[in-house]
């Protein structure tokens, strides 16, 4: 019997838990403070979205979950050194992630830099050290995968976009180009490396799964300004309002807020119809659900 969402996405977070801790150094190895720091930044909070996206995508191409746990954490490594690096005052100059003071607030400017760093490494580190493809040369498209979804063409780029924006009018197509590298493009990243660790799919299959996840991946985006003008930093857990305060374009400030509630649903939707005839594509359906659904 399958189990509910709830059940299935908490044993993973606790899963993903344990897998981080165990693949980051001790802090009690040196430089301690430096490996304090990192686990600071990465364990004990955040909803795990892409690991769980991940471990989805593995459901369909029968991926052996132990693969899937190290491009888990690969992704969620890089995910934690980006907000690491983007609540720096050189960035979004924030105090509070996840519900705890920011990292450079916690430990200082430099540490913070080096967090980032060190977790960028580890990252591919870990796709670099585990076989987690049958093909040798497909593990190695694996790597360059997550290069691109990372480095100037992907999140890096969508954030140096994002910072030259602060007070511009941007029109509805550069807001999602945006979009599509600061936030999708390593959403788009952990399905796609979760699916590889599996059997293979085929070409259109692969764009259908794609498509799913950059619809997915711009949802995410929308329903975080949403959530950003209309919830509490309490509820959050980061501060609430930040970017109207930084006077960042947003698909609310763009369209207004029923319009982007009409957007998320629609985006909903056709990741949706990308995977219904997938077989094992329940998971991916449910994320989709609260992904656009969450409340935080």
């Amino acid at each position: 019997m399958t189990t509910d969402f709830l059940t299935w996405s908490t044993a993973l977070q606790t899963q993903m838990e344990a897998v981080l801790s165990h693949h980051l150094p001790s802090a009690d190895i040196a430089p301690n403070t430096l490996h304090q720091a990192m686990r600071y930044a990465v364990l004990e909070g955040g909803k795990r979205v892409r690991p769980l996206l991940a471990f989805a995508a593995g459901a369909v191409t029968q991926a052996d979950p132990a693969r899937v746990a190290i491009v888990a954490a690969a992704v969620e490594l890089i995910h934690a050194y980006s907000l690491v690096h983007d609540d720096m005052p050189a960035m979004d100059n924030d105090i509070l992630r996840r519900g705890k003071p920011t990292c450079h607030v916690a430990f200082g400017e430099a540490t913070a830099l080096l967090v980032g760093d060190s977790l960028q490494t580890l990252a591919f580190d870990l796709l670099a050290s585990h076989k987690l493809n049958n093909d040798a040369i497909q593990q190695l498209q694996m790597i360059k995968l997550l290069t691109h979804a990372t480095g100037s063409r992907g999140m890096a780029g969508g954030q140096a976009i994002d910072l030259a924006s602060v007070g511009v009018e941007l029109s509805l197509p550069e807001l999602e180009f945006m979009h599509i590298h600061k936030t999708g493009a390593l959403i788009r990243a952990s399905v796609l490396l979760g699916a590889h660790c599996g059997q293979p799919l085929d070409t259109q299959q692969m764009t259908q799964l794609d498509h799913y996840a950059k619809c997915i991946g711009l949802a995410f985006q929308v329903v975080d300004d949403i959530l950003d003008a209309s919830t509490s930093t309490a509820t959050l857990g980061k501060t609430a309002g930040k970017d109207a305060a930084a006077n960042k374009p947003t698909y609310v400030s763009l369209m207004g807020m029923s319009d982007a509630q009409a957007l998320a649903a629609s985006l909903h939707q056709d990741a949706l119809t990308a995977i219904d005839k997938f077989e094992h594509n329940q998971r991916l359906r449910e994320l989709a659900d609260f992904i656009v659904q969450r409340s935080y």
